[in-house]
């Protein structure tokens, strides 16, 4: 079997994606864990297929590169946009589906196959708060730690070691951030579920960051830049009572190459 897929990357979280809107491919967990290895596949934090869907423009579906079903991810999420444009089944803004429910999207510009994206986010609420750490749920479930200098930092080991933790266990665990506060900006580090990893950069880890700075600042309405190792994110919000509304995500989109991969 022959399987057309495009490689994206947003701020160097990089997905394959494939259109399924009429083949319908059923891939098994070990296929998608294959097409991800990046020694013996295409190499990829995650696999995402887009959907036909009655209501909306697009399904999205997202896979971790373990080859489970994943929760959200906003890096895909503006990722998956920028392929839909491709494919002509949206022009400049959207409405889609993904599996922590309904998202708008709009496409600012795009340059070079460079697409700036701006992506509305689920409202966030429900932040715990123990000692210097946060935990909220921004479509998949997010550790802050604040940290003072992340580049220090061991991402996989001290990564691992809260993700696997007695505190999330009965949860399924949680992705890990590692916030340093700079002057203008937020640099963030993260250790991905699914991935069981450092990745380049994770859209709803940039989301609680920000959120949970704000929270701890007690910012009413800011957009906040986050700088990630693959490049710039910046996440804006509005709190209304304990709610934070209008959140949403800006930055990159960028195709990298398509091919075919035989299975």
């Amino acid at each position: 079997m022959k399987i057309s897929f495009h490689k994206y990357h947003g701020a160097g979280n990089d997905f394959v994606i494939i259109d399924n809107r009429n083949d319908n491919i059923q891939l098994s967990t070990k296929q998608i864990a294959l097409f991800c290895h990046r020694r013996f596949g295409i190499g990829a934090d995650g696999l995402m297929t887009i959907e036909n869907d009655k209501e909306f423009d697009f399904k999205m579906k997202y896979y971790n590169s373990d080859g489970a079903e994943g929760s959200m991810c906003g890096n895909g999420g503006r990722c998956i946009v920028a392929f839909a444009k491709k494919l002509g089944i949206i022009s400049k803004e959207t409405t889609f589906v993904a599996t922590d429910g309904i998202h708008k999207a709009k496409i600012n510009s795009e340059k070079n196959e460079i697409s700036d994206i701006s992506l509305n986010m689920n409202d966030v609420e429900n932040i715990s708060i123990n000692k210097d750490s946060y935990f909220l749920d921004t479509g998949s479930p997010h550790h802050i730690s604040f940290v003072n200098d992340v580049d220090t930092i061991n991402v996989f080991e001290d990564g691992k070691k809260i993700r696997y933790s007695d505190k999330y266990k009965s949860s399924n665990g949680t992705n890990v951030n590692f916030i340093e506060v700079k002057d203008e900006y937020l640099k963030i580090r993260t250790y991905e579920r699914g991935v069981e990893n450092e990745t380049y950069a994770c859209g709803t880890g940039a989301t609680a960051a920000a959120i949970a700075y704000a929270h701890k600042e007690g910012f009413l309405n800011k957009e906040i830049q986050l700088k990630a190792v693959g490049g710039n994110l910046s996440l804006s919000f509005v709190k209304e009572g304990d709610i934070y509304k209008k959140v949403i995500l800006r930055g990159p989109a960028e195709f990298v190459f398509s091919g075919t991969i035989e299975l």
